[in-house]
Formats: C-alpha cells, structure tokens, sequence
C-alpha cells in the first residue's frame, strides 16, 4: 500500500514543469438546455487543436485551463446541436452555453475524430450510462418503463430472476450495489417484489451504472454503483407529461420559481390494478405509489441550492387480515459553492429512510424494522491545469438499524411486545481522485480512499466462550448455535469494533490511434453493512446489519483490462473487457439459519470468501434509422466458506461453489428502428444460462414424516432462461413541438410465451402419491398499451 500511494505522488510530481512556466487563463462556466435551463452532465468541451478538453460535472459545469491564445472550440452533447466557436483567452473568462435539442428538420453537425480520441483516451471504464429516453423505448412488462430492467441489458449486469428484487453485477449479490438518487442511498430498488423499479423514468436526468475502476469518491459497496441524478426542474416556463397505462399512471410538472433562477419539480406514480380485482371476487390487494420532488434556486453566480426528495411504498394485503407496507424516504439538501473558476464544491445533507411493517391482524400484532442513516458529504473538485484534474472530499454516515419490534395491534391481543436490539454505527471517509493526462497517448485515473467504520455501543451484546457463536457438531458433523454464556453491556457512546481500511483506485487508458484504446484498472473496496438474506434476490423483509465482532467488513480487489474501439465515424463501437475479482469476509449461513426476527444472528453465519471472473462484449449502433447494442457476457461467480479448524467441513466441505447469481453466458439485444415519423418499433432478446439452485436428491422417513436429503449447495441450475419483447411507439403529429402532444405505446412482453422457471420445487401429488417437480412460471404472453403526453 505504501508503495502505491508513493506511486501516485511520484506520477503528481513528475507533470510536466514547463506548463507551469507558460502564461495561462482558465475558462469556466455552465452548460444547459436551451428550452428548459435545466443543467447538463458530461458535455464534452473540446479543443480539437490541441487534442485536449473537458466535460462538465454534475451540476453542469466546467473548467479548463490554457496557455494564452486564440483556439477552436467545439461543444458537443448527444441529441444537441454542436456549437462550434473561436475562443480567444487573454484572461480569466467565465462563458455559459444554451444547447439546443436537435430535430430532424435541422441539419446536424457531424464531429468524428476528435470527438472519439476524447472518447477513447478517457481512463474511466467499466462504466455504462442510458439516457431517459432510450430507457423509454426498451420494452418492458405491462408496458411500465423500468430503469433497473434496462440495465439488466448491459453486458455484466443480470437478475435472478422475473419479479426478482434488485439486480446482480459481474456476480455479485443484490445487497454489493449502491444505489444513489440525488447522492442519497436507496435501499431497496423495486416496487411489488420485483416486478417495477422505484425510479420514475420521467424524472431522471442521468443514469451511470459503474462495474468497475470505481472512482475513489465512491464507496460503502462492493459490486457496483447506481448513481442517478434527478431533473432539477424548468426555470424558464411550466411544463407537465406522464402516462396513463394498464396498470399504473404518471405525471411529472415542472416550472420556475422565478424565471432563470428558480425551479420546481413534482412528479408522481400509483398502480391502480388492485382496484379491479373486486369485479373477479379477489380481496387481495398490491399497488405502489412513490412521490419525486426537486426545488433548485440560483442565489448568485457563485453560490446555488437544491432540495431533492423521494418517498414510495408499497402495500399488499391478503383478505385483510394481513398487510405488509415497505419502502424509502431519502431527503437531500445541496449547496453549490464557486470559490474561484478553476474550484467547485457540493455539500450535502441526506437523509435516508427503509421502512418494512408488517401488520397480522388475525394474529392481533404489528411488526417494523428498518434502517435510517444521517449523511455529511462535502466535495471539491480542483481543475487545476488542460491536464490534471483533482477530486478531494469527505464524508460521515450515522447509521441506526431497528432489525424488528413487535407489538400488539389490539388490546385483546395475546402477543406481548418484543424488541430485537438496536445497533448503531458511524462510517467516515476521506478521498482523493485525480485524473491525469500523462502523454498524448496515456491517461490515468488514480486515489485513494481512507474509511473508517465504527460499530457503536448497544443496549447488550452476547458473549460466547472462546468468541464462538457457531459451534461443529462432530457426531452429526453439522453447525449448531453456541449458546452464550454471559451478555455485555454499553453506552452508546462506546465503540465496540473499529474498522480501518485503505482503498487505491487506479485506471490507464492508453490510446493506440485515432479510433482505438486499451484500459486497465485497479480498485479495492470496503463493505461495512450486510444484507441477511437466504434467497437468491432480496425481500422486503430481509434486515440490514452492521460488520462487528462476528460479521467482518467485505474487502474487494477488481481488476479490469479492456479494448475499446470507434467504427465509421462513430456510428458503431465496440467494448471488450475481462475481470477478475475477489472479495473477503462474504458471510454465508448454516444450514437451517433463521433470519428473521433473530436477535443472535451471528449464531447462524460463517465467514467465507467470493471470487468472480469473465469477459463482457459490447456492441453499439449509435446513429441512423435503427440503432440498439448487442452485449454477450461470460462469467463464472463462486464462493468457498471453510471450516475454522481441522475437523470442521465448512459449506460443500469447504470447496468452491457457485453463487446463486452465477450465470454461465448471458446474451441480450436491444434495437430500435424508426420507419417514418409516426411509427418507430423496439425489441429486445435475452439468453440466459439458468441461475443456481439446490435440489433434493432423496428422502428419509422420521416418524411418519418425509424428510428430504439435499445436494450440495447450488449444485443444479434451473432450465434456460430466454424471452423476446417487442414494441410500436406512434406519434400521431411528429412535428408539433408545443401545446398538448400524446404518443401511444403498443407492447408485447414474451412473445412466444417461454414459461421460464422462477423456481422449481418438489412435492408429493396428492392424487398418485408420488413426488414430482413442480415449475413455478410468473409470466407468460403480456401484452400491453399506454398513452404518454405532454404540454
């Protein structure tokens, strides 16, 4: 680690001294929407002259610094119209620019080489973003656009399953993603248990998924982030659209506070279909409804604030006599702060909120858990030269987790209240990133992030002779609950673990011409929180728990190569990557481990560790009538959790096995094809190797009762899964552009209605006495319909 970090001081050292002697001016400002004012991230600011440039960050602005002169500048922004000017830099200069969208009527201006050396020079790989609308033109079910479902099409990126929660990347489990809306922690991505995301597409800006040379300014997870950025808001003029569909809704408004410095924005959804299942004599009920919320002012040139918020949740009921309502509530203040043109900083307030209850009404109790954290992020991002970029912040996270109470729901009610023990924690980072072009031909990424994560006092905590929750059963050659021998107690003020690690980020790009580059990258992440779940994709129910005595933080190591190439002026790309990474500590349960309502997890779980490896493939279309991507991802994820001491067999007797998120080859294809202005058609495919499961392979009698004899863990794998959508979008007048326009979206969701196995269990027919497999099929053919519009 030493070494790395004098590494990386050396690189910072070493830039070329003769920049510093030239006569240099800086020009900064922000870049918007013409239409709306709405800022916009990652424009590409571009001095093809001297093959150099900049893009702006999310907030909408820029930096760049340059020797004095006059120099060629170019603004380039997909689905806007390039500005192409002559800079001249005698001095400090502060320039905003209005981009205009691009219509068809308009002729485009086309960018190609300087553009891709730009593109392909950038060190950042692993990294896949979508715009709203080509999330929007995927086909989904029941015709309701779905962000984690579109990028469960990117190469790398995969679920376990339809109406799974959560999604899984480069074989890694649901609870190793971040997922960020406006910086604030999402904790659980879905509505209805999988079958919708929490994430209205209406309201989304900016979507990156990254997977891999995870920039420093990031951290708390393993596999990946999410981060997305909501639309602040029109500041120029009010604006509404949404959609009404089979079953759900949305509306989004958005207008100035006070003209070009003020905004709003409020967007809703509800699902309505419950209100049908009366006419079919059905008493149960599931619908979802979560409210988007962003207010944005500019106090003064230097200084702005934004208010963002979400809340959703959900509700199911069965014969009213049991309701179960979960989901999030995140809260984000921000302020922008310019202390010079080459210095940006954001600081922000978050708060985030889980919520899981569960009211049982014939057993007369009502049961809640959740997890509530109070976040402090302060950010600076430093442009100091063309060619050296710096990245520094911090950040402390109050966490409190409520694993479960249980209280009676009536007076009569027989059940006395109960509550598991609150844990608290405090996690703190310190960061740097610093992008660094080192050559004409090489660029590099690198940092380093210090975290610290401390498991705070608690009302009592079990202790267990020679530290043991878990004890080997010899004869049985099985794990059993040690049983403790004593409990501790602590103010909350006390620290009861301390954790400390170091995180070195580092990615090259090194550019082999005008079209084409290599990459590699380097990160090791920290994983301070654990997600209890003995299912193959997160429930509501699962409870989050911090790392301690008993449950270690997980530590990744990922390393990443890639070769990434432009075709025909851009109009195709390729991107080729390998991985390979490990992660420590990844807890794995006993057999028969009860998770729920447990106030002695550490009982039920084993310390093991996590590897995963493959190659991903990229192809993009990205201009013309039709364009789309193909990607084709081959990987193989596993976990090995071994005995402690000799006797011990560990899980699988301490032999590598697969994860439930293994999955051998994944192939999806995404188009769209715009016949004429009215009618456009989308389609997407996917092949899936079938997710890993564990059957029984025998029974035994015990007192009249059939015990079943398992396998090893995840030995079997499910039938292949595959699945065809399509779509038709028809705009009945393409070329208006102001007052109420509609557009209708037609659907069809598993074409040739695969019924493609959500689980398989075994059991006894009643009727012949005889075990059978039982496949459990959540959609067949689904067609759908709905009407978007706005004005």
């Amino acid at each position: 680690m030493t070494i790395f970090i004098r590494a990386i001081l050396l690189i910072f050292l070493l830039s070329p001294l003769s920049i510093l002697a030239q006569e240099k001016y800086t020009l900064s400002g922000v870049i918007s929407d013409h239409s709306s004012n709405e800022t916009l991230i990652g424009v590409n600011i571009l001095f093809p002259e001297q093959q150099t440039g900049t893009i702006t960050n999310e907030y909408g602005f820029y930096s760049i610094t340059l020797p004095k002169g006059t120099y060629k500048l170019i603004i380039s922004y997909l689905g806007f119209q390039n500005i192409i000017e002559t800079i001249e830099l005698t001095s400090d200069r502060t320039k905003n620019f209005s981009l205009i969208e691009t219509t068809e009527a308009l002729d485009e201006i086309v960018i190609t080489e300087d553009i891709e050396k730009l593109n392909i020079r950038k060190p950042q790989m692993s990294v896949n973003a979508l715009s709203a609308s080509t999330i929007k033109q995927i086909p989904v079910v029941l015709g309701e656009v779905d962000v984690i479902k579109a990028i469960t099409l990117l190469p790398g990126v995969t679920t376990a399953g339809e109406g799974a929660s959560g999604f899984n990347v480069r074989g890694g489990s649901a609870d190793q993603n971040l997922i960020l809306l406006d910086e604030a922690t999402i904790y659980n991505s879905s509505h209805l248990f999988g079958f919708f995301s929490v994430f209205n597409p209406d309201a989304i800006k900016d979507l990156r998924l990254y997977k891999g040379g995870i920039p420093a300014r990031y951290g708390g997870r393993v596999s990946s982030v999410l981060d997305i950025y909501q639309k602040e808001g029109n500041s120029n003029e009010f604006h509404a659209n949404g959609g009404i569909g089979i079953v759900s809704s949305r509306l989004l408004v958005e207008g100035p506070i006070q003209k070009e410095k003020g905004s709003f924005l409020l967007g809703g959804r509800t699902s309505y279909a419950h209100l049908f299942l009366p006419l079919f004599d059905i008493d149960n009920i599931a619908y979802f409804y979560d409210l988007n919320t962003k207010l944005s002012y500019k106090l003064n040139q230097n200084n702005n604030i934004y208010l963002s918020g979400y809340f959703g949740r959900d509700v199911f009921s069965i014969n009213d006599s049991f309701e179960n309502t979960y989901g999030n509530t995140v809260l984000n203040f921000r302020w922008n702060h310019l202390f010079s043109d080459k210095l940006f900083s954001n600081l922000s307030l978050i708060y985030s909120d889980y919520y899981y209850g569960l009211n049982l009404e014939f057993v007369e109790f009502n049961w809640n858990s959740g997890i509530r954290n109070f976040n402090l992020k302060y950010d600076l991002k430093h442009y100091l030269t063309d060619k050296v970029k710096l990245q520094y912040g911090l950040n402390s996270i109050y966490h409190k987790f409520n694993p479960g109470e249980i209280e009676p729901s009536t007076s009569t009610s027989g059940i006395n209240p109960q509550k598991l023990i609150d844990k608290y924690a405090l996690e703190n980072a310190l960061y740097f990133d610093v992008e660094h072009q080192l050559t004409a031909k090489l660029t590099a990424s690198y940092g380093l992030r210090y975290s610290n994560f401390l498991r705070l006092g608690q009302d009592e905590l079990n202790v267990y002779e020679n530290d043991q929750a878990v004890i080997f059963n010899d004869f049985l050659q099985i794990y059993e609950k040690a049983e403790p021998i004593g409990t501790e107690e602590f103010n909350r003020s006390d620290i009861i673990e301390s954790f400390n690690n170091l995180e070195p980020r580092l990615a090259l790009a090194y550019q082999l011409n005008n079209k084409s580059s290599v990459k590699a990258s380097y990160n090791r992440m920290a994983q301070y929180l654990h997600l209890l779940s003995n299912t193959s994709s997160p429930t509501p129910l699962d409870v989050w728990t911090p790392s301690g005595k008993y449950a270690k933080p997980q530590i990744l190591d990922q390393y990443a190569v890639g070769y990434f190439r432009n075709f025909s002026n851009n109009r195709y790309s390729l991107e080729f990557e390998s991985f390979y990474k490990t992660v420590k500590n990844r807890i794995d349960y006993i057999d028969g481990a009860d998770l729920i309502a447990n106030d002695a997890i550490e009982q039920v779980i084993l310390n093991g560790r996590a590897r995963a490896y493959g190659l991903e493939l990229l192809l993009r279309k990205n201009e013309g009538r039709f364009t789309g991507w193909l990607s084709y991802t081959l990987s193989k994820s596993e976990q090995q959790t071994k005995g402690r001491i000799a006797n011990e067999t560990g899980i699988n007797n301490g032999e590598w096995y697969n994860t439930p998120y293994d999955k051998t080859h994944d192939i999806s294809f995404t188009g769209s094809y715009k016949l004429t202005k009215k009618w456009s058609f989308n389609a997407n495919f996917l092949f899936q190797t079938g997710q890993p499961v564990t059957y029984p392979n025998g029974q035994y009698e015990y007192n009249g009762i059939r015990i079943p004899s398992y396998t090893n863990r995840n030995e079997y794998r499910l039938p292949t899964y595959h699945r065809l959508d399509v779509s038709a979008n028809y705009t009945p007048k393409p070329d208006k552009v102001k007052g109420f326009r509609g557009e209708w979206v037609f659907g069809i969701y598993n074409v040739y209605s695969r019924r493609n196995a959500a689980s398989i269990t075994f059991s006894q027919n009643r009727d012949t006495f005889r075990n059978e497999a039982v496949r459990l099929a959540i959609f067949g053919i689904v067609p759908s319909v709905s009407y978007n519009f706005k004005f």
